[in-house]
């Protein structure tokens, strides 16, 4: 638990703990949106988003 974020974005000051986040990070520029919904034309920067937003057609409670 060093705080250490070695991992920097070349866009902004932000810098991650991992790989992961910031590339999920990157997509705020680039507008890459991987994640769609198969049930209507909304699509997704990260996959948790896209799994909150099925319940929108599922009726799911996240409880």
């Amino acid at each position: 638990h060093t705080g250490e974020r070695p991992f920097a974005c070349t866009c902004c000051p932000k810098a991650f703990k991992d790989k992961t986040t910031l590339t999920n990070h990157q997509r705020v520029h680039t507008g890459e949106r991987p994640f769609a919904c198969a049930h209507c034309p909304k699509a997704f920067r990260d996959k948790k988003t896209l799994i909150i937003h099925r319940r929108v057609h599922t009726g799911e409670r996240p409880f």
